[in-house]
């Protein structure tokens, strides 16, 4: 991370769900009061993804709470909203979508110098025998760390 940026939110389930291949930073076009919100750490992306269509690229399913000092034309909690990339790295996400199996997937949500940005991963879905090989080494590591660190006093 850059200096002067802060991380909000980080999409966990993700990381359990799919192989991530590659990651690109966006910008989000956002409402006043939909920022605001996301200052207050009032986001979920765990059941988010990103779409192109018709040369652009759409944020569905993420969650941004109501702020709650907003006047009375506050924002809709979950609505599309429109990622900002160059042209030429919108045809090369949505060329990878376009194969076999691969989809946009929001990692990360965080404010670099004072402008909300979306880490997108490109990723591959994993299979349940993965999530459980992924589940057991990670106990493995674990059980490892805490020998290690018994045998070390």
């Amino acid at each position: 991370m850059a200096k002067g940026s802060s991380v909000i939110t980080v999409n966990r389930k993700a990381y359990h769900n799919y192989h991530i291949q590659e990651s690109v930073e966006a910008g989000i076009v956002l409402k006043g009061s939909e920022i605001k919100s996301i200052r207050e750490g009032k986001v979920n992306l765990s059941d988010a993804y990103a779409k192109p269509e018709n040369g652009e690229l759409w944020l569905y399913n993420s969650h941004i709470a109501s702020y709650d000092a907003a006047s009375y034309n506050t924002h809709e909690p979950v609505r599309p909203r429109k990622l900002l990339l160059h042209r030429k790295e919108i045809d090369i996400l949505a060329g990878k979508v376009v194969q076999k199996g691969l989809t946009l997937v929001p990692l990360k949500l965080y404010i670099k110098h004072g402008v909300a940005k979306l880490e997108l991963g490109v990723a591959k879905g994993k299979k349940v025998y993965d999530k459980r090989e992924a589940i057991a080494r990670r106990d493995a590591d674990r059980e490892i760390e805490r020998a290690m660190k018994h045998r070390r006093r």
